[in-house]
């Protein structure tokens, strides 16, 4: 007789959870081109074809400054956001366990005792009578049958959460490398436009005393003391201006880390930074998809997509089931006796008939989010198409602008050279000087600013391909 309702149990857990009502899930086609723009700024992309797939590149193979290295790994191991992140995986991780484990029935053992006294008012014999029940039962109570998916459905959906978690993490990570390095290259560069403006305040400042000594000697004129006395004091509004930024930079830096950094692992200017890896741009349909920020998207859409199929079981019948086994006595040494024993075994069906389309809503709005996070993973490739092919057409151009600029530092120097040589010589006024000066100066800043620009974007095109942890 106990056999019996424990076989009926089985074959039912055996029935359930056989399959979801959810659809189908497919990925869907790439809202972007099959290839990445082309045309003039892309030319040095073309003509270097070759390389390795930034997703295959490990950070700290991509990252060659060991000053660099140490910087990001102790972001790594500091920075706020990134812990949140992880934080944020162990918890959906739970969630996803939780969920899980309503697959199973939850089996608990449970012991008990009643004593009771009757008084003879209520008692059946008319007489006092002191009742006495103990049991020891092992069982589950309403446990649904999962018939319709609609329990696995639910944890599909939290199972895609969960690695939706994963994957931004990964994308938290990969930013925070890049935000590291670009800021690290900032202070570089600021450091180095300090170091330029320290050299020309000493430069200006030696050319002031020359023509101080002129002007002594009836050489030179009162004009050409203060013309030389205004980018003198320009030299030292520079230095000022860079000397905050980059105490702004070192502040920045500290924040990505989560840590004040030691100077040591500071750069000095940017030629200390050694050069990044060449990366291959790849293809559009390979590269994109190894993005985590996408596949962070796609998780969206497949939890979405699970989410609909337990909106659909909710319009079909729901199983519940009661069940243990244990004994019942009224002794306390009797409770394991052999004519003890105690089964229960309750089936419950609940069939929605009338809901106030409570039902119906709630499938439209499951539809709904699958559509919004439909259009969320299109948007997010989209996105990065851009990202890439912005970063692609800037690798593409600075070289060309890098050769220019140091083509302008070159012949500004010459001509400073020579018109310095021609006051000396009494051919020229201060003025060829002056302008000469301000010409060159602003052409090293600029060298500076397009070498900085070539590093960032090596950055930004690891970043952005989908670079490896």
């Amino acid at each position: 007789m106990i056999r019996k309702p424990l076989l009926i149990v089985l074959a039912l857990l055996g029935l359930a959870g056989c399959t979801t009502l959810a659809p189908d899930y497919t990925r869907p086609p790439a809202p972007v081109p099959a290839a990445w723009p082309n045309g003039p700024a892309y030319k040095e992309i073309a003509a270097q074809p070759t390389g390795v797939a930034a997703a295959d590149v490990a950070w700290r193979d991509f990252f060659v400054a060991e000053g660099l290295r140490k910087v990001i790994e102790l972001a790594l191991a500091n920075n706020r956001d990134l812990q949140l992140a992880a934080l944020t995986i162990e918890k959906t991780r739970a969630l996803y366990q939780i969920q899980r484990a309503e697959l199973f029935p939850p089996v608990n053992a449970s012991a008990g005792g009643i004593e009771q006294r009757l008084p003879a008012s209520v008692s059946t014999t008319r007489q006092a009578i002191i009742a006495r029940q103990y049991e020891v039962n092992l069982g589950f109570s309403s446990y649904e049958l999962d018939f319709f998916g609609r329990i696995r459905s639910l944890k599909d959906q939290a199972l895609e959460q969960y690695l939706a978690s994963e994957q931004a993490r990964r994308s938290t990570q990969i930013t925070l490398v890049g935000e590291v390095a670009n800021t690290y290259l900032t202070l570089a560069a600021d450091r180095q436009y300090l170091k330029l403006a320290q050299d020309t305040l000493r430069s200006q400042e030696a050319t002031y005393q020359l023509i101080e000594r002129r002007l002594a000697v009836g050489v030179s004129s009162e004009l050409d003391l203060r013309q030389a006395q205004t980018r003198v004091e320009a030299a030292r509004v520079d230095i000022a201006r860079y000397t905050g930024r980059v105490a702004q930079g070192e502040n920045a830096l500290a924040l990505l880390v989560g840590s004040p950094v030691s100077e040591e692992l500071l750069p000095t200017e940017l030629g200390t930074v050694s050069a990044l890896k060449e990366l291959s741009a790849g293809l559009p349909s390979e590269v994109l998809q190894r993005r985590p920020d996408i596949l962070q998207a796609e998780n969206q859409l497949k939890a979405a997509n699970a989410n609909i199929g337990a909106a659909r079981a909710a319009f079909f019948p729901r199983i519940m089931l009661t069940a243990g086994f244990g004994t019942m006595s009224d002794e306390l040494s009797g409770l394991f006796g052999s004519a003890s024993a105690s089964w229960i075994f309750v089936p419950r069906i609940i069939l929605p008939i009338f809901d106030g389309g409570r039902n119906r809503a709630n499938l439209e709005a499951a539809e709904a989010d699958r559509r919004i996070a439909l259009a969320q993973y299109e948007k997010a490739i989209q996105s990065a198409f851009r990202e890439v092919a912005d970063a692609l057409a800037q690798r593409g151009t600075v070289g060309d602008q890098l050769e220019a600029q140091q083509s302008l530092v070159d012949a500004s120097a010459w001509s400073y050279r020579l018109a310095e040589a021609r006051y000396k010589s009494g051919i020229d006024s201060f003025l060829p000087v002056l302008d000469a000066q301000r010409t060159l100066y602003g052409a090293q800043q600029g060298l500076i600013a397009v070498r900085l620009v070539r590093q960032t974007n090596g950055v930004t095109l690891y970043k952005v391909l989908g670079g490896g942890e």
